[in-house]
């Protein structure tokens, strides 16, 4: 089956674009919007309007594959690519890309994502969030071409013999609504929560770390005061984005310690922390989660460290992996190009004994979320990110929706 013609159009995330490097330096929240002035290049403003570009293949028989190129929230910063517009990159895609597209064979999803994953236009790679559409929507087409889920064309062309599909479980965000949206996501009963978007020193951890702290101590007697059934017992989940290390100057004892004291505050219940080292390079942060692991270890702490910040690209989770720094690794779906990239890392992680989390942005569209989430149920991932949007109930709705679509149409016989 061939690609007969390809349709784009502009479309809008479930977020916001956000200059991360103006919102750690202490830019002031006004309801939705921050004051000052951007720092990232690209930004017009600190926080603004999410775009995509939405790509259709109109296959030989009239089917129709979908994808969605769409970038993370904190473009432009942590080793990402630019800050991604639909105006400036919908040009780009009309004349260097459609006129390839016409006519290539969508009957294996492998090769072909590989091909545009890799392929170069004035001697450089496509922006990594074209590369994420364009295989969204590869993967999408030879899907309904063969007539079976994404899910299935995922297993079969990467040999995952395992006959049985089931559940991954969802990670739920909360952005700044870091309250009453934990009530939403005990209500709905999400296997792992909050987010909480711990992304200021003074404002939401505490030079000494009480403020978040105090929070985690309400997460516990909240999930437990209003468990939805006794069984119910999630994980906690929550991004601190490298401001742990801000608060103790890096300190490996002092942030091991202040770590250990989540612990234990979190009891019964288990706790991750993403990224509480950013420091300003791969190799740094790479060595930081690889030393606090190993310090938590020590301690016998069942506490889990999640890599995020720079650990980007399918080559980064491989030397994220190799090292161990950090217990868990978030595969965040755009920043790696083809989701072909997110298969094998999956499958890495999988390998080598590492948490696979099958992430990605709350700036990321309905359909991008329904691809990766076939790709986590294909690829048995730690866990998968509700997305798009900051609010629970819709991004939950369509990953968990799509998680049960795919686990009745593909179970059965």
């Amino acid at each position: 089956m061939k690609i007969k013609d390809v349709i784009i159009s502009k479309s809008y995330t479930g977020f916001f674009f956000d200059d991360q490097q103006a919102i750690k330096k202490g830019a002031i929240n006004e309801g939705l919007f921050y004051l000052g002035k951007p720092e990232l290049s690209g930004f017009t403003s600190i926080r603004q309007k999410g775009e995509a570009i939405s790509v259709q293949l109109i296959l030989e028989n009239g089917l129709v594959g979908y994808g969605d190129c769409a970038a993370v929230q904190y473009s432009g910063t942590g080793g990402r690519d630019p800050l991604f517009l639909a105006d400036e990159y919908i040009p780009f895609i009309e004349e260097y890309i459609m006129p390839l597209l016409i006519g290539e064979s969508i009957d294996e999803f492998k090769t072909l994502a590989k091909k545009y994953d890799k392929i170069l236009i004035k001697g450089k790679k496509l922006h990594t969030a074209i590369r994420y559409g364009l295989t969204q929507a590869f993967l999408s087409a030879t899907a309904v071409s063969q007539g079976k889920t994404m899910a299935q064309i995922v297993r079969k062309e990467y040999g995952i013999e395992e006959e049985v599909y089931e559940s991954v479980p969802i990670f739920t965000q909360s952005g700044d609504d870091r309250y009453s949206n934990v009530d939403k996501m005990i209500m709905k009963e999400a296997d792992v929560l909050p987010h909480a978007l711990i992304n200021h020193v003074d404002t939401k951890l505490g030079r000494n770390g009480e403020i978040l702290a105090e929070y985690v101590n309400w997460l516990r007697n909240r999930i437990q005061k209003h468990k939805p059934n006794p069984d119910y017992n999630p994980v906690l989940h929550i991004d601190v984005y490298g401001v742990i290390g801000i608060a103790f100057d890096n300190d490996i004892d002092k942030m091991t310690d202040y770590l250990v004291s989540l612990e234990k505050i979190a009891y019964p219940l288990r706790i991750r922390i993403e990224g509480p080292v950013d420091a300003g390079n791969k190799a740094d942060t790479i060595y930081y989660l690889k030393v606090l692991r190993e310090e938590l270890e020590k301690r016998n702490s069942k506490l889990e460290i999640v890599a995020d910040e720079w650990c980007n690209t399918l080559e980064d989770i491989i030397d994220f992996g190799e090292a161990k720094a950090g217990h868990m690794l978030q595969i965040k779906t755009p920043d790696l190009g083809g989701v072909n990239n997110v298969i094998e890392a999956i499958l890495y992680c999988n390998k080598i004994g590492i948490g696979s989390y099958c992430g990605g942005t709350c700036n990321e569209t309905n359909i991008s979320s329904e691809v990766s989430t076939n790709i986590a149920v294909a690829c048995m991932a730690t866990q998968c990110l509700a997305k798009p949007g900051m609010g629970v109930d819709a991004s939950y709705m369509i990953v968990k929706n799509e998680m049960n679509r795919i686990l009745a149409r593909a179970n059965r016989r």
